[in-house]
């Protein structure tokens, strides 16, 4: 705490060397969580699994995003929010709280241009559900410079994809009420895989026409450029449908079927995915089935463990696996569907685990 006033005092006074990472404690992951409080706040997790700070939300969190060069994050409001709020992990000083424009939504995820100039940020247009990405200028205090349509309905995770500026954005497909997130078109739903350009033209599309009800939701990246998207069911539970996919660009997409035990174990729905490292395996999770699933990157049913509330999961630093974490403060490591508990705290881990 002495340190982070000190980097704080200098920042004040024009002395702030250029900071990294290593100067918030070399974090290896952001999570959000709920307090025992009853308050909210975004955390850096190290190796360990130890917390290494800890920074105030105003409200729930859901998913934050890193500055590719400085130690900077940007947390997210659970979809639908009205905040977005930059940190400076190192001395803990909010640099600016971003609100949408009027009608508008964030829809709890972001990401960074490979310079780190632009922020773009999932939104919806609150009536109708239409999609849209912003674009905030990092150097300017973050203000907005512009938008253009995400390619869909509800878009909800945005990735830009390894050694690119090209962005591929998980269209959700659900309209929602703007107040209560009653769906309100699922007989008509039509989610997608969209890869957008920096300035938002449409580069290729990616649909399941055969299950228009699996809603796209979050995305992972491997360094080759393949894509894992995990998705929720919105249909009927009485067939199994498959949750992950993995696509390449300029080819068709692969579905991911768990063993036929495994079936039902999710109860339709993937919270989070990432793969591991090394590419050689990619996992979901379930908080409603208290599931994690693992694949290969060809999609072919590797591993499977059971953990109650478990949704948090991002590739093991410095190791095999992943790491995972679930509701009741949990912070632990997989490999092999083994669970190692790595350290227990009194928070309720929210969705995701951002690896940096």
């Amino acid at each position: 705490m002495r340190r982070r006033m000190f980097l704080a005092a200098l920042a004040a006074s024009g002395g702030m060397p250029l900071l990294s990472w290593a100067d918030a404690g070399s974090p290896a992951f952001l999570a959000a969580a709920k307090e025992p409080s009853g308050g909210y706040a975004l955390f850096g997790i190290g190796r360990s699994g130890a917390v290494l700070f800890r920074q105030p939300l105003p409200g729930r969190g859901h998913a934050a995003t890193a500055h590719p060069t400085r130690p900077e994050a940007v947390a997210f409001a659970r979809r639908p929010g009205t905040f977005a709020l930059v940190l400076d992990c190192v001395t803990g000083a909010s640099l600016a709280r971003l609100t949408p424009p009027e009608g508008r939504q964030f829809n709890g995820h972001g990401a960074y241009s490979a310079d780190g100039a632009v922020l773009y940020t999932s939104e919806v247009v609150a009536e109708g559900s239409e999609g849209r990405i912003g674009l905030w200028d990092a150097g300017r205090s973050y203000a907005r410079i512009g938008e253009f349509a995400s390619n869909g309905i509800g878009p909800h995770e945005i990735r830009r994809l390894p050694m690119s500026d090209m962005l591929v954005v998980a269209n959700g497909g659900i309209q929602t009420d703007p107040l209560d997130r009653t769906p309100l078109n699922l007989d008509s739903m039509r989610p997608n895989l969209s890869y957008l350009s920096p300035e938002g033209v449409v580069e290729e599309v990616v649909e399941l026409p055969d299950l228009a009800q699996n809603s796209i939701r979050h995305l992972a990246l491997r360094s080759d450029g393949l894509v894992g998207f995990a998705m929720q069911w919105q249909g009927d539970l009485a067939e199994p449908v498959p949750l992950l996919g993995l696509h390449r660009r300029g080819e068709d997409p692969t579905l991911a079927w768990p063993a036929d035990a495994e079936m039902f174990a999710m109860k339709g729905y993937a919270g989070s995915i990432a793969f591991a490292p090394g590419g050689q395996e990619v996992a979901i999770t379930s908080p409603r089935g208290g599931r994690v699933q693992a694949f290969s990157p060809e999609g072919a049913p590797l591993w499977s463990v059971a953990r109650g509330d478990v949704c948090g999961i991002g590739p093991a630093a410095g190791g095999d696996g992943f790491v995972i974490t679930d509701g009741q403060g949990l912070v632990a490591g997989l490999a092999g569907g083994r669970i190692a508990p790595l350290a227990q705290a009194g928070l309720a881990w929210d969705n995701h685990l951002i690896a940096l």
